[in-house]
């Protein structure tokens, strides 16, 4: 095992320990989009779910956008992966990127693309009888979330590292909140890991690529502006907010 991955497990380990995220005889299912993020934590948690917990179950889904002409190229893919892995998977193909991006829709496409998308993987998740969906949302992801959300919808809110759904029914937990994305993208090159985008057309141009290139420039003219920002979702003062 090389430095870097010993790294990302002490830091997932860390996350899933500071929120007791996996319980005994939990059935846990990751969704995969075929981004770094969530490929690695797929590899990660292959490798270190059965350390956390007696008796868990590991599951994957991947839901194809159905942009393009690829929609079957990305699902084999996603499932030689999952193979080589030896998870359970399922592949979900639907026509929620065309839909979204199409004259039908009167939404923001990313909005709407999401919020379908993310259906789709709800419906997965209770038809395959889990109780625990993980993301990869990862350190990057939780701070352009933070500023995304005091722009454009006025409240101070994120993405949480673990969120009850359905009064119970499962929780989606997000076990690489410690974890920057470029070190996600060095792990992948280093195991060898495949990758793919959604050929989505709005890709690049989003609020989210905004964000990102925002906390970019931050983190140019102010050292370490994005680690404190990060930071502060865990000291905030309740008594200086209106």
């Amino acid at each position: 095992m090389t430095k870097l991955h010993k790294e990302l497990i002490a830091r997932m380990d860390k996350a899933v320990l500071e929120y007791n995220m996996f319980s005994a005889n939990d059935e846990v299912v990751v969704a995969v989009s075929g981004g770094a993020d969530s490929m690695a934590l797929l590899d990660l948690l292959a490798l270190r779910l059965q350390y956390y917990a007696d008796n868990i179950t590991l599951k994957a889904v991947y839901v194809d956008m159905g942009f393009g002409w690829h929609v079957q190229e990305r699902c084999n893919i996603v499932q030689d992966y999952f193979n080589r892995l030896g998870v359970t998977g399922e592949t979900i193909h639907t026509d929620i990127g065309p839909f979204s991006h199409s004259d039908a829709n009167k939404e923001n496409p990313c909005f709407l693309c999401a919020r379908l998308r993310r259906k789709r993987i709800f419906e997965a998740t209770k038809e395959m009888g889990c109780n625990k969906l993980v993301f990869g949302h990862h350190k990057d992801d939780l701070v352009e979330t933070l500023l995304l959300n005091m722009i454009y919808n006025r409240e101070i809110s994120t993405m949480p590292p673990m969120l009850e759904f359905f009064k119970g029914l499962f929780h989606v937990v997000r076990p690489l909140f410690y974890i920057e994305e470029e070190l996600l993208k060095k792990f992948i090159k280093e195991r060898d890991i495949p990758t793919f985008s959604q050929d989505c057309p709005t890709d690049g141009h989003s609020k989210r690529q905004y964000a990102k290139e925002l906390l970019n420039t931050l983190d140019d003219d102010i050292q370490g502006a994005r680690e404190n920002i990060f930071a502060s979702m865990k000291r905030v003062k309740s008594k200086y907010l209106l």
